[in-house]
């Protein structure tokens, strides 16, 4: 059976009360079922697919009094008056922030056209004395003109994380399959050449990730930059500094075992971030995330030092990233005693604070207390 059409639904508020106005022309017999956070309409007129049926639900942000509501219908439209149970703005006026097609926003209705003061025939509700509302209100004809575009950028900007999501998912993905390939057809063999066969698409994914750092910052995603921006800057230098500009240390195993350590928490991290976008709940894919990060963090840790002491007699011998006296700028860093000191002094604290943080978060994610709250 072909569905039902809607028809146009333009929508205006005030602080006490929402107006509809369906676009629909000689009604018939029109079917209208109010509740306090939802209205059905259903009804036989002439509307943008011609004469037919057209019906439409809306799920109200907030709630209405459909005791003090009412609508009437005249030869060129369905007007709905409804009563806020608490005065004040709503955001939207649906509850899910996806706005359907045919709801609109009503433009017209921010100023008043009648001026007498008197009580609107059939609604009991004041006509506002030629009261321009831009100018009472003048921060808000400029949100909810940004609304009529707003559920656009909600949708955006759930495309783009999705899209984000899974080109790093694939990415990451990618680098594991190629290295489990090679791995299973020449042996420990393959580890000599890892760089030189997944390096370039490590390095794509890597620097994608900087975008993680500007999502908080541009509202598309929750919590800080500075978290993001220590993950991902501690592998780029380990990525780009210590491995790309030292072609002796890319035909190191270790860094095999990196780059697998790397992809393996990441393979988990991206597709659990999709669900969460999709508000859809995996039980084992939620334990995974939190739970994987046990050995492979410290394994990739591990992995790091490993790659930051090996390269230290390099750099020595190289002077690469080194500043010496003198120069222009009368200073001095040596790049080998700065390497010493992270591994001395900051490699460890750096593990037990990251360590820290993904437990307290585990803890908020997985425990009972969580659980029972969530569902009673």
């Amino acid at each position: 059976m072909p569905e039902t059409p809607s028809p146009f639904v333009y929508w205006a508020q005030t602080e006490s009360q929402v107006t509809l106005k369906v676009d629909l022309t000689d009604v018939k017999t029109p079917g209208v079922f109010l509740h306090e956070k939802k209205l059905k309409f259903v009804a036989y007129g002439q509307g943008a697919r011609g004469p037919d049926n057209y019906a439409f639900v809306l799920d109200f942000h907030s709630e209405i009094d459909p005791e003090e509501s009412n609508f009437k219908v005249i030869d060129r439209q369905v007007d709905f008056t409804l009563r806020k149970k608490s005065s004040g703005w709503w955001p939207r006026l649906t509850s899910q922030p996806q706005k359907p097609a045919w709801l609109k926003i009503d433009f017209d209705k921010w100023k008043s056209q009648d001026g007498d003061g008197d009580e609107d025939e059939g609604t009991g509700i004041d006509v506002e004395e030629k009261r321009d509302i831009t100018k009472d209100y003048p921060d808000m004809y400029d949100k909810l003109y940004k609304e009529e575009f707003g559920y656009r950028q909600e949708d955006l900007k759930k495309v783009y994380l999705v899209f984000y999501n899974l080109c790093q998912f694939v990415g990451f993905a990618y680098v594991l399959m190629i290295m489990a390939v090679r791995y299973s057809r020449d042996g420990p063999d393959s580890m000599l050449t890892t760089y030189e066969s997944v390096g370039t698409a490590m390095k794509f994914v890597q620097l994608l990730q900087f975008l993680e750092v500007m999502h908080p910052l541009f509202g598309y995603t929750k919590g800080g930059f500075m978290t993001p921006l220590l993950q991902v800057g501690a592998r780029a230098i380990i990525l780009f500094c210590m491995i790309e500009s030292e072609p002796r240390m890319q035909t190191k195993p270790v860094v095999f075992y990196l780059f697998v350590v790397w992809s393996s928490v990441e393979i988990v991290r991206y597709p659990y971030y999709l669900t969460q976008l999709f508000k859809t709940e995996f039980s084992f894919l939620t334990w995974l995330r939190y739970t994987i990060w046990m050995p492979l963090y410290p394994l990739g840790f591990l992995c790091e030092g490993i790659v930051i002491l090996r390269n230290i007699p390099y750099f020595e011998e190289t002077n690469r990233f080194t500043i010496a006296l003198p120069n222009q700028w009368n200073f001095a860093f040596h790049f080998p005693s700065a390497m010493r000191i992270y591994l001395l002094l900051l490699c460890l604290p750096g593990m037990y604070i990251m360590m820290s943080h993904m437990n307290r978060v585990r803890y908020q994610k997985l425990s009972k207390t969580n659980i029972k709250r969530k569902y009673n």
